[in-house]
């Protein structure tokens, strides 16, 4: 089990540092249904995957200036606040409304991908409550899903906060980090981890990112992000349709 979660989280880390992003949903359905594990405890084990992944990536892209800290420190403590009551919340949903929320995100991030990336012109940081608003938003997605929600946060710090596309990816990176650890706090007073599965799956997820990066080199963005667009999208209607079926909600199921 241990090779077989090695092997598909490489796929999770590959995909990341293809796209620069949305990799980390792949986790919890790849946890869930390849490998067997409770969608609770699958979103908490994705916390710390995304968690890991996005630091590494923030202090990367902070070595080359791509962190804005006046915009990403207060949007990200803000979405702390949001995480930690998102992931408290959990306690009083079931896995299998966590799943087919979760494969909302899915659709929300596919159209995303295909909509493609705006660079935004410049403009003054945004006012503080803004900020908080924001932030605090996307934390509660991160805290409930277990996914960094990087395809929300980019278009928000480009677009609200006006940052430039390579500042905003490097920022966003610190706020998911920031989310995740805030996350899973709050999931773990209600959640086990398997440590070793989680272990596993980070370190597999890390390396395929710089696997991933380097394949990037020279290959066509935007085709690369609409074909993960569709298959990402063909994995969430998969999983509604699954979690629908085997618990009775489509007609005739029963």
């Amino acid at each position: 089990m241990l090779l077989l979660a090695a092997a598909l989280s490489s796929l999770i880390g590959i995909s990341l540092g293809m796209l620069g992003g949305g990799g980390s949903i792949l986790t919890v359905p790849i946890l869930v249904y390849a490998l067997g594990v409770d969608p609770k405890a699958a979103i908490a084990t994705s916390l710390v995957v995304v968690g890991v992944t996005s630091a590494v990536g923030a202090v990367q892209h902070h070595r080359k200036g791509n962190v804005d800290l006046r915009v990403g420190l207060p949007f990200g403590a803000a979405g702390m606040v949001g995480a930690a009551a998102g992931g408290t919340f959990t306690r009083f949903l079931s896995g299998e409304v966590l799943l087919v929320a979760f494969a909302g995100l899915m659709i929300a991030a596919a159209a995303a991908m295909l909509r493609g990336r705006r660079e935004a012109t410049h403009r003054p940081p945004p006012p503080a409550w803004r900020i908080a608003l924001d932030g605090l938003g996307l934390g509660v997605v991160t805290g409930l899903v277990g996914a960094g929600g990087g395809f929300l946060l980019v278009p928000a710090l480009t677009e609200r906060a006006g940052l430039p596309m390579k500042r905003a990816v490097g920022t966003s990176l610190l706020v998911i980090a920031m989310n995740t650890s805030a996350g899973l706090v709050a999931h773990l007073g209600h959640t086990a981890l398997d440590l070793r599965l989680t272990a596993v799956v980070t370190v597999a997820a890390v390396a395929g990112s710089f696997v991933g990066a380097r394949l990037a080199q020279g290959l066509p963005e935007r085709a690369l992000r609409r074909g993960f667009a569709v298959f990402v999208l063909g994995l969430a209607l998969f999983q509604i349709g699954m979690t629908s079926a085997a618990h009775g909600w489509l007609p005739g199921a029963r």
